[in-house]
């Protein structure tokens, strides 16, 4: 037979019947975003947007506690899924990408951090089928996660985080960030009370979700002290100068404007004043 009519014969077939996708592989970066569809893939992420740990004021015992989870871990000993919840603005991303940093600086290219859209919840168990097979490390991390009424994605991280005859991987870890703290809304918790036949087993099948995460770490509101820390901290690290009493001055002014006094306040005006001031952030 022809041999030239033998190739595109192989070639329609290919077309037809193209090779299976290459498993997604944890190298050539340090980060990652889980894209389920229409393949899926790792892309890399080849700068993180961080800040350093050392910058992160007023909340001291929670980055104690997440520093030394997140190094267990990049050690190979045992460690906790972790749950970040409680007021907004307070560094609760910022923590977890500042650690997995901080982990990767002492003990290089230890962890993968991977990050999960909220609507890619219930892709978590092929996510983690990909990553059994692999030998690094990770934290897939998974920034503001709350669920509604009528959303059952819940069950899927539920079963994958505890259950399950395969368990969760050795080699992986779950991060979550949450203004709630049981990641559903009071109001449905209520509505399962009021509708269920045994209203107490309909309450906890809903609260058990945050029973799956063994470490809780909660954020509240700051006081201006602490705000000011944040907002001299930020400073010095820009290298910004500006006497003490008036760069108060101006970031109560921000914080007032805003009606609120956060870590993420604190960021803004600063970013507001280097500009006027010309000041680069890198």
């Amino acid at each position: 037979m022809d041999p030239v009519l033998l190739t595109r014969i192989a070639e329609a077939l290919e077309r037809l019947a193209p090779p299976p996708p290459a498993t997604p592989r944890l190298d050539g970066a340090d980060a990652f975003v889980w894209h389920p569809l229409p393949v899926p893939r790792l892309s890399r992420v080849p700068r993180v947007s961080r800040v350093e740990i050392a910058l992160l004021q007023g909340i001291d015992r929670q980055k104690d506690l997440l520093l030394a989870n997140t190094l267990r871990f990049a050690r190979g000993l045992p460690a906790n899924n972790v749950m970040l919840w409680g007021a907004r603005g307070m560094g609760k991303s910022s923590l977890v990408k500042a650690a997995h940093a901080a982990a990767n600086a002492e003990h290089p290219g230890s962890l993968a951090l991977i990050e999960i859209h909220r609507e890619d919840i219930r892709t978590l168990p092929e996510l983690l089928n990909i990553l059994r097979a692999q030998g690094r490390r990770a934290l897939v991390f998974c920034d503001d996660l709350s669920f509604e009424k009528e959303d059952a994605d819940y069950k899927a991280l539920k079963s994958v985080l505890d259950g399950g005859i395969e368990g969760r991987p050795t080699n992986v870890l779950f991060y979550a960030t949450s203004n709630r703290r049981h990641l559903m809304p009071r109001d449905m918790i209520e509505n399962e009370r009021s509708t269920a036949i045994n209203p107490a087993e309909a309450v906890e099948e809903k609260v058990s979700l945050s029973d799956r995460f063994g470490l809780w770490i909660g954020f509240h509101n700051c006081d201006q002290p602490t705000y000011f820390a944040m907002v001299e901290g930020y400073a010095g690290a820009l290298g910004i100068e500006l006497p003490e009493e008036e760069l108060r001055r101006q970031a109560n002014e921000w914080s007032v404007t805003r009606g609120a006094r956060s870590g993420r306040v604190a960021w803004q005006f600063i970013q507001d004043l280097a500009g006027r001031m010309g000041v680069a952030v890198c």
